[in-house]
């Protein structure tokens, strides 16, 4: 009984993390919420992980995932960004934020019943999304911050991540069949970009490592696919 809800109670470490990100946004402590995102990010991993390794999949595991990837990948980013747009007096606009929970609901349900994302994502991972979002303010203060930040950039940063969350664009997942450079080279690529550039820029980097995964995958796709 003990083996069996190991994985969900890491799912429910992710949902509680995702929920304290939520405080610390509504307090504008934008960092903390950040590093609530990586956190919860990690338990994300390693629930499914742990669930293969010890076999002990179950519908009650899967759909306790999905909950807690809404609160933590989905309504917590949308939180940050209404927050960002309250910053700036954004008034009624800043409710347009909150597209970004609505399409991460629809991202969710699409992955718990399309087939075809067992060696690819479809669409832009809710993860991914919410840690483009959340690490956007270690940003402020650079040469970016004065248009990044700006209302208008920030409402079409959430219409533009929204689509990206529900288009029909396949995207890298880091999933290994084998470790041949000829087969993953796009995944070795992602790993070593990122690498890179958090070495270099530290948590600032995140946003950009994101937008590279996102080229990276509309290239691969568009010019690569063997499909």
């Amino acid at each position: 009984m003990i083996k069996k809800n190991i994985p969900n109670a890491i799912t429910a470490a992710n949902l509680f993390t995702g929920a304290v990100g939520v405080y610390f946004t509504s307090q504008f402590e934008f960092e903390w919420a950040a590093f609530c995102i990586v956190l919860a990010a990690v338990f994300d991993f390693l629930d499914g992980m742990l669930a293969r390794l010890l076999k002990v999949h179950s519908e009650i595991g899967k759909q306790l995932d999905s909950l807690a990837d809404m609160v933590t990948f989905g309504f917590l980013p949308s939180y940050i960004l209404f927050q960002f747009l309250q910053l700036n007096e954004a008034e009624v606009w800043s409710f347009i934020a909150f597209l970004i929970a609505v399409f991460s609901a629809f991202r969710l349900a699409k992955f718990n019943i399309d087939t075809r994302q067992s060696d690819e994502f479809i669409g832009l991972p809710t993860p991914a999304n919410a840690l483009f979002i959340g690490f956007l303010i270690f940003l402020k203060g650079s040469f970016f911050s004065k248009y990044l930040f700006d209302t208008a950039s920030l409402i079409i940063i959430a219409v533009l991540f929204s689509y990206l969350l529900v288009a029909e664009i396949p995207m890298i997942a880091l999933k290994f069949k084998n470790l041949k450079w000829q087969d993953n080279i796009f995944r070795y690529l992602t790993i070593i970009m990122a690498i890179i550039l958090v070495a270099i820029f530290q948590f600032s980097a995140v946003p950009i490592v994101i937008l590279i995964y996102i080229i990276l995958s509309i290239i691969k796709y568009s010019f690569f696919s063997r499909n």
